[in-house]
């Protein structure tokens, strides 16, 4: 019996299914890539600028590191399959539609921001004092601070942090497929779930697993030759 069902997914890998997974997949890594790029470019500065308002930062503001860590600290509280449909109205006044591959970029990539901000800032927090002290004691400015000293000292932490991340939103980008959202996880709901075919939705699974290990390996990978 267990033969026949791994003959199945089998079929599944290698005949006509495998395009449609080969198609799923490339939606996925797209989603997450430009989610994962814009979430760097606009949440790790907003990070940095969190480490800096912090009251151990550069220049400490105690009401707006306040304000902007409760705002981060509410979006993050909601699970993202909620976020995603709450988010469809502005998605479909940005992009012009909710369903989709671009659709579902919108959601995934403010759920980028807000997680790479705030690792952004605890790497830069778990950072000895002295690499600040010795910026302010040369009256560098903060953003000379942040790319000479600091940046460099929290980048193997950071590329752990977003490790973590990117493998998040893998897993978003899954469930974002409930909402019509493209990718692995639409071609498990529509074909998989829907249709009643087991063999394709563990298929699905496989891949999504593989592509787990991919990224951790990579990251684990990229961190170890930074700390040399």
């Amino acid at each position: 019996m267990m033969n026949d069902f791994f003959l199945c997914v089998s079929d599944v890998c290698l005949g006509a299914k495998a395009t449609l997974l080969w198609q799923g997949l490339i939606e996925t890594l797209g989603m997450v890539a430009v989610s994962t790029v814009l979430g760097i470019a606009i949440g790790l500065p907003i990070g940095m600028a969190l480490f800096a308002c912090s009251p151990k930062g550069i220049r400490p503001n105690r009401t707006l590191f306040e304000s902007v860590s409760f705002f981060i600290n509410s979006a993050r509280s909601i699970p993202y399959i909620i976020l995603t449909v709450l988010l469809i109205p502005l998605t479909r006044a940005c992009i012009g539609t909710s369903i989709g591959t671009m659709a579902a970029i919108f959601p995934l990539t403010l759920a980028a921001i807000l997680l790479i901000a705030r690792a952004s800032e605890e790497a830069f927090l778990n950072l000895p004092r002295t690499f600040t002290e010795i910026g302010t004691s040369m009256r560098a400015k903060p953003l000379r601070i942040f790319l000479v000293i600091l940046l460099p000292e929290a980048l193997p932490g950071l590329i752990i942090q977003l490790t973590t991340i990117v493998i998040n939103l893998i897993g978003f980008s899954a469930m974002a497929g409930t909402v019509g959202g493209g990718g692995l996880g639409d071609l498990a709901i529509r074909y998989g779930y829907q249709r009643y075919d087991t063999p394709l939705v563990i298929a699905i699974v496989i891949v999504l697993i593989i592509l787990v290990q991919v990224v951790q390996s990579i990251g684990n990978g990229v961190a170890r030759r930074i700390r040399k």
